[in-house]
């Protein structure tokens, strides 16, 4: 009898490391997935958002993150903020980080 009593602890401590190791690999394939499918599309949105941010000069017509379409009229270098004439006689001040896309030429005199 202590045979097969000893048979079946061995076969219960087999097991269990066979499943331990079995986890592991789940694990490591959901870390991969994580990365791919969330982290890294978010990981490149930021860095082609932060060049267009960086790129933005005088002149360009933007869409502001509220909607607004407007024409830069002034940049600062030490500050995060731009001024976006609205139309000739409305300018407003926004950050650079609220700026979501930059227009084609003429696209505020199409509207």
């Amino acid at each position: 009898m202590s045979l097969f009593i000893s048979n079946a602890y061995a076969q219960a401590a087999g097991g269990a490391q066979e499943g331990g190791m079995s986890m592991l690999i789940m694990l490591g394939i959901f870390g991969l997935i994580f990365y791919f499918m969330l982290y890294r599309p978010q990981a490149k949105r930021v860095k082609e958002h932060k060049n267009l941010v960086e790129s933005l000069s005088k002149g360009d017509e933007v869409l502001t993150q509220g909607g607004m379409v407007g024409k830069i009229v002034k940049v600062t270098a030490e500050k995060d903020f731009i001024e976006l004439a609205l139309n000739e006689t409305t300018n407003i001040v926004v950050q650079k980080s609220a700026i979501s896309a930059v227009l084609p030429k003429g696209t505020m005199k199409s509207l």
